[in-house]
């Protein structure tokens, strides 16, 4: 039921999180995101809901044939953290850029010693796509590097509070800290055409792997609820083979 959506939150990597903040149409109205689609199609007729059959129909023959205005009228809007690898890969999508997204700043907001990055495993590079990765190291060279990486960021984190401690701004002390790895908190709003768009790039195999956990959560725990027969036309006519849909 959407009306248990807002509020929900999943959390994520090590340190991050999704949650929904906000849905239109709100579950307080009585109209249920499909419908909200069906009836913005038909409201070049005048025209309303005409039961489920018809009206999933229609729904699918918007996503069959690409029209994407109907599906523009239902919004989601997220409040994440992410560490900055995840952020700027996010921000890349028209609709996340800046008039959609708001960011936590360090300028105002200092950081904390653990709002870094700690993978679980460390992938190997692709030896067929420059930009991939594949497989993972052996338990202990991943041991190695998840020790060497903590001491970085335990090392650089003081730095930083020694130059906030010197009275440094908050602005240029940040230049100590490791600037993919750091964890930044933001809200984004997307309509769910595009967000749809986001979803079969993010979640496709070769997508990275931070973003993809991002975006599988965005499916499973929120989209799909709130757009069921939304989620299966995608399913039919957009997502391809590249995606796997398992949660």
């Amino acid at each position: 039921m959407t009306e248990n959506l807002i509020g929900r939150r999943v959390d994520l990597l090590d340190k991050g999180f999704i949650e929904l903040v906000d849905l239109m149409p709100h579950p307080a109205s009585g109209i249920r995101g499909d419908l909200a689609i069906v009836n913005a199609a038909r409201v070049s007729f005048l025209g309303e809901s005409k039961g489920d059959e018809a009206d999933k129909k229609l729904l699918f023959y918007l996503m069959r044939n690409h029209h994407s205005s109907p599906f523009e009228m239902v919004e989601f809007k997220f409040r994440l953290r992410a560490p900055v690898i995840t952020y700027w890969q996010w921000i890349r999508h028209r609709t996340f850029h800046y008039q959609s997204a708001n960011a936590q700043s360090g300028r105002y907001t200092p950081f904390k010693e653990d709002d870094f990055y700690v993978p679980s495993v460390w992938r190997r590079q692709s030896t067929s796509n420059k930009q991939a990765s594949e497989g993972e190291l052996d338990p202990e060279a991943t041991a190695k590097l998840t020790d060497q990486l903590a001491s970085f960021y335990k090392q650089a984190h003081a730095l930083y509070q020694a130059a906030l401690d010197m009275g440094v701004s908050k602005e240029m002390a940040r230049l100590f800290l490791p600037g993919f790895s750091v964890y930044y908190t933001w809200v984004v709003k997307v309509d769910a055409w595009n967000l749809i768009n986001f979803l079969r790039l993010r979640m496709a195999n070769d997508a990275q792997y931070e973003i993809r956990v991002y975006a599988k959560a965005i499916y499973h725990d929120f989209f799909k609820p709130a757009l069921p027969w939304t989620a299966e036309a995608c399913e039919q006519y957009l997502f391809d083979q590249s995606i796997d849909l398992n949660p």
